[in-house]
C-alpha cells in the first residue's frame, strides 16, 4: 500500500471569502480595542461572561468524496458560553489571548477559522464567523453553523458559475466573435 506524502496532496481548501479569518478578526479588533465583543449564534447572544477556553491550530490532510487529496490549515477558537466573568470581554483582551497563544503555537492568520461553542451542557457545535461589525461600543460577530460540503461538487458549481457569467455561458467562445 502506498502512503501519500505531503507532496502528493494537490488541492487546498481555502476559506470562504465571506468568512472571517483569525487575521481579519484581529485586524478589526485592533481598530476597536476597548469595544466589547459579542458573539451571536443559534438565534441568541453568548452570555457576557463567555470564556475563550482554547485556541488551537490544526493542519489537515484528507481525501474527499471524489478521491481527491485535500489539505488545509484551520484555527479553532473554543467559546464556553457561561457567565464566568463579571465583565464582557473586550477586543483588546481577545487579541491578547490570541497573542499569548502565538507565543507557543504557530497560527496561520489566513487559515480557515472555526468556533467551537458550548454552554458546558450541550455538545460543542462548529460555527464559522462572518465579518465583524462595530455597533457603538460593541463588536458583533455573527456565528453560523459550519455545514458539511462536497468539495468536488463545490468546485464544479464554481466552474459552472464562472461559465455562466461569461457572454456565452457554457457555449463555445465562437459565439462571442
Amino acid at each position: 500500500m502506498n502512503a501519500l506524502g505531503k507532496d502528493d496532496v494537490v488541492a487546498t481548501v481555502l476559506p470562504d471569502p465571506g468568512e472571517a479569518t483569525i487575521g481579519s478578526l484581529l485586524g478589526f479588533f485592533a481598530c476597536h480595542p476597548k469595544h466589547r465583543v459579542t458573539f451571536r449564534y443559534d438565534g441568541r447572544t453568548a452570555r457576557p461572561g463567555y470564556h475563550v477556553t482554547e485556541v488551537k491550530a490544526g493542519a489537515f490532510a484528507a481525501l474527499d468524496c471524489g478521491a481527491n487529496p485535500e489539505s488545509w490549515d484551520e484555527i479553532f477558537v473554543q467559546l464556553w458560553d457561561v457567565d464566568d466573568s463579571p465583565e464582557q470581554m473586550t477586543a483588546g483582551k481577545f487579541s491578547a489571548i490570541v497573542r499569548k497563544v502565538t507565543e507557543h503555537v504557530a497560527l496561520d492568520m489566513d487559515a480557515r477559522l472555526t468556533f467551537e461553542v458550548s454552554d458546558g451542557i450541550l455538545p460543542m457545535q462548529l460555527h464559522r464567523a462572518a465579518a465583524p461589525e462595530a455597533v457603538e461600543d460593541e463588536i458583533v460577530v455573527e456565528l453560523s453553523p459550519r455545514p458539511a460540503s462536497c468539495k468536488p461538487r463545490d468546485r464544479w458549481l464554481a466552474e459552472q458559475s464562472k461559465s455562466a457569467s461569461g457572454c456565452c455561458g457554457s457555449v463555445s467562445a465562437k459565439c462571442c466573435q
